[in-house]
């Protein structure tokens, strides 16, 4: 007889055995993988709190500001008496107003003057300036999205460490090239997880093995595509989160993607096939539409935090692009449709967000090209995997033909990772399938969008 999966149990029993490695392991690092939604930021301040409470002097290190104020934020919350040390630089803006608030919470650009806490956060970038006694412990978080060098500038600060981040969205960001150092174990350009394991592999390595963002139309999906070496599960079942309208359908192409996206998780709204400029109108123009559409029918949504259906608001809706001009035309669009406090942005700064729905321009929609910023993995991981409900992509037709049309040019270097293949079979979303099995694709009069819901194409 199958045992029914029960995900609560499964993330507490990885959860304890992270904590276990972490407090009493006698390696000096644990690394673990965390797909989208899988309480990885949850992860951290439990591991911290734990580590301070056991007497352990802790670092911990983010990738960026914004990161490092949430999770201060984020452990005084859970534990007001727990005192930390928030390192910045000598900037004005260098942190979020709300932590002078916080009287747990230390705030300093001199490390010596944290020095006696308990726990001190900061960025990779500052640490790296830090001189003093190594720390007992140290959380890496994002530790995917860190580049080796910059773990390298402060390994010297710590003695053990937990490495925590997400495998499967986008890689570490350098402003130089680096194809010099292409499959050396030493490569700069390389993720710190990736480096750290090539020189110490045998130190424990972790999942996460529950996503409680990603719905059951969607973990399956984003697993298979993304994380083949590090499969997820949703926290949810098969009709435990609904998005629902107040108002019928118009009968409208941005009306029927909706419709679409709330029965089966995931909608196409694909215009007619053309090569455009980057921030194409019509694409653009749809993108807002169907922003527009989801507000006006009234959109309500309801889950297992909620049965009562709540009402969709902007505030719970993101769009997602590839570029920053692409956002600045959807924003344009969103104003002039009378459409305000709806998230807008990059890929890059949606990165580690959450919200009901969300709408994506696809990064290849009519592209003459396939070049490697627009076909990264981690950049349509990232737009694939924001949502609780729902999510609609917006695209131009002919995106399985340029990935099938564009050429294998770039040069093969011993020791360096295989990146996954970008041909219509390949695990590159949305090309491979669509969860389910119908195909609903209404008639196309006049040339107009085709909406495609749950596709029967399979990998």
């Amino acid at each position: 007889m199958t045992t029914a999966f029960d995900p609560g149990a499964a993330a507490d029993r990885a959860t304890a055995a992270i904590l276990h490695d972490t407090l009493h392991g006698r390696e000096r690092g644990v690394v673990v993988d965390s797909p989208p939604g899988a309480g990885k930021s949850t992860l951290v301040v439990r591991a911290a709190r734990e580590l301070a409470a056991a007497g352990r002097r802790l670092m911990v290190v983010a990738q960026t500001n914004a990161q490092v104020d949430d999770l201060v934020l984020r452990l005084a919350a859970k534990d007001p008496e727990l005192k930390v040390g928030r390192l910045h630089s000598s900037d004005a803006d260098a942190y979020d107003p709300a932590l002078r608030e916080l009287p747990s919470v230390t705030l300093s650009a001199r490390p010596a003057d944290l020095a006696e806490l308990p726990v001190t956060i900061s960025t990779a970038a500052k640490w790296a300036y830090v001189k003093a006694e190594p720390w007992e412990h140290a959380i890496v978080d994002e530790a995917y999205q860190m580049r080796s060098d910059a773990l390298l500038a402060v390994a010297g600060l710590f003695e053990r460490a937990l490495f925590v981040g997400d495998p499967g969205q986008l890689d570490p960001f350098s402003v130089v090239g680096a194809e010099q150092w292409a499959g050396l174990s030493y490569d700069p350009s390389a993720s710190a997880v990736s480096t750290l394991l090539a020189h110490n592999p045998q130190l424990p390595q972790h999942r996460l093995p529950v996503s409680w963002r990603l719905p059951a139309t969607a973990a399956p999906l984003v697993s298979r595509a993304f994380y083949p070496y590090s499969q997820f599960r949703s926290g949810t079942g098969p009709g435990e989160r609904r998005l629902a309208y107040g108002v019928a359908s118009d009968g409208s192409g941005p009306d029927r993607v909706l419709d679409e996206a709330a029965e089966a998780g995931w909608g196409l709204l694909e215009l007619p096939a053309r090569h455009t400029p980057r921030t194409d109108p019509e694409a653009v123009g749809a993108v807002a539409l169907v922003v527009r559409r989801a507000l006006d029918r009234g959109a309500v949504t309801s889950d297992e935090q909620s049965p009562v259906p709540a009402p969709l608001t902007p505030s719970r809706i993101a769009v997602g692009t590839a570029h920053r001009d692409q956002a600045a035309a959807v924003r344009s669009a969103l104003a002039s449709l009378g459409v305000s406090g709806v998230t807008v942005d990059t890929a890059n700064r949606l990165q580690g967000r959450e919200y009901d729905l969300t709408v994506v321009l696809h990064p290849l929609s009519g592209r003459p090209d396939a070049t490697a910023f627009h076909l990264e993995t981690g950049r349509l991981c990232v737009l694939a995997s924001r949502h609780r409900h729902a999510c609609v992509v917006v695209a131009r037709a002919g995106i399985a033909e340029l990935l099938d049309d564009h050429p294998s040019t770039e040069p093969v270097r011993l020791g360096a990772t295989a990146g996954r293949p970008t041909t219509r079979s390949s695990p590159t979303w949305p090309n491979t399938a669509w969860p389910g099995g119908r195909r609903a694709i209404p008639s196309r009069a006049g040339g107009g969008p085709r909406i495609r819901g749950r596709a029967t194409r399979r990998r």
